[in-house]
């Protein structure tokens, strides 16, 4: 593709607080994964309390990845109780994420979430979490294995069921499908507008779109960019997700070169 055709995709930053100075983190494979699935560009969308604007960023980017995080969103966006570990919480992230999400989604531009992304867009149209997923009677645990080398963490660990006649079965197939797991949190209540695309066998909720969106709009709840290469549901997901940036990408020249 050539390199004025590539379209550039913002992927979500953490605030990592230090006694020095804050730093802001991707982990690299949620660039990589921009560059060899999704067949984008890849740039930073730092996690700043002040100074970025959503208008801004959606007339600009012409996609947006919503990476996993080992922070959560803080309760108070959802009315939740206060969590055990306030430490664990990135509020930065949530001043940019959450008012992006609903610019993105209103303006049509395609968006991605993972893992902590699927929450982020949950409680963006008003949906809840639960911080403990783990401590309810009957659920599995879905949380990262511990003493496990690193790569057995991002094994497939259970199946899902994908809604029939959703978004994400018309991406990936009815399957079977299996997915990984690394999260504690989940979606509890689903927001406003979100509809439920995939479950896992104890009924958590893993995949989600957006209803009635102009563009785009699905997050799931596992870690499809690992391992490479992607395969399976994981590649349909990126595939898909890039192959509607791109359109729109088209979308916006075309309507630039009617206009001149």
């Amino acid at each position: 593709m050539a390199e004025n055709m590539m379209p550039l995709i913002g992927v979500t930053a953490c605030r990592i607080r230090t006694e020095e100075h804050a730093q802001q983190r991707v982990t690299e494979k949620y660039v990589t994964v921009i560059v060899d699935e999704a067949i984008g560009c890849p740039v930073m969308i730092p996690a700043l309390e002040v100074g970025m604007h959503p208008e801004v960023l959606v007339r600009r980017l012409d996609g947006i990845l919503l990476t996993g995080s080992p922070s959560n969103v803080e309760p108070q966006h959802y009315q939740g109780t206060p969590s055990e570990n306030p430490a664990e919480h990135d509020p930065a992230r949530d001043a940019v994420t959450l008012p992006l999400i609903r610019a993105a989604v209103a303006a049509g531009v395609p968006i991605l979430g993972l893992c902590r992304g699927v929450q982020e867009m949950n409680v963006a149209f008003g949906g809840s979490l639960v911080q403990r997923i783990h401590d309810d009677t009957g659920k599995l645990d879905h949380r990262m294995r511990p003493q496990v080398p690193f790569d057995w963490k991002y094994r497939k660990a259970h199946p899902v069921a994908l809604t029939p006649g959703g978004l994400l079965e018309a991406i990936a197939g009815p399957g079977p499908h299996l997915v990984n797991s690394l999260h504690g949190q989940g979606i509890d209540r689903p927001g406003a507008r979100v509809r439920v695309e995939a479950t896992a066998p104890d009924g958590v909720i893993e995949a989600i779109s957006i209803a009635e969106a102009p563009g785009f709009a699905l997050g799931v709840q596992w870690h499809p960019e690992w391992p490479r290469p992607c395969a399976g549901i994981d590649r349909a997901v990126f595939r898909a997700f890039g192959e509607a940036v791109r359109a729109r990408m088209r979308g916006i020249a075309a309507q630039a070169a009617a206009a001149e």
